[in-house]
């Protein structure tokens, strides 16, 4: 391999290491325009598995993940309204974010006993419809969150 291939290859692992993304050619640099990689969003997650265990309603665990991150100085809003365009017009048709992290990061909680693909394309979905290009799915009913941890990207 080249050396400027491996110097390259070097600093794709480093900022996957860092922020957990790869940025590809030509798209938005999600690290630079957030302020924060989701690791931050992943600690602040584990914290509040590590606090509270599995076995809780989805609620619990999306109240104390915003708190969370809300005390770790990040902005956090839940429940945030998606309206779905079609055809030229805005249809309200209930769907809700979960978490909106530093309005750039979807966060969609789940408490179930496995995530399957509907839950994964779920959260690309709003991506998609909120033009936003980062997602985490966490299933907080896992013995070790890490194990509950999905990153979604919408591109």
């Amino acid at each position: 391999m080249p050396l400027l291939a491996r110097s390259r290859l070097s600093e794709l692992i480093g900022i996957w290491h860092r922020c957990g993304v790869i940025h590809h050619r030509d798209t938005e640099d999600t690290e630079g325009s957030s302020r924060y990689c989701t690791h931050d969003i992943i600690g602040a997650a584990i914290e509040v598995h590590r606090r509270l265990g599995p076995g809780l309603l989805e609620s619990a665990y999306e109240t104390c993940l915003c708190r969370e991150l809300t005390l770790r100085g990040l902005g956090c809003v839940q429940e945030v309204p998606l309206p779905v365009h079609y055809r030229g017009v805005q249809l309200d048709c209930g769907y809700r974010l979960d978490l909106v992290v530093e309005g750039s990061v979807i966060v969609e909680v789940k408490a179930v006993r496995k995530v399957l693909p509907v839950h994964r394309a779920q959260v690309l979905t709003y991506l998609k419809l909120k033009s936003l290009r980062l997602g985490l799915l966490i299933n907080f009913n896992v013995e070790v969150l890490r194990s509950g941890i999905y990153r979604i990207i919408n591109g």
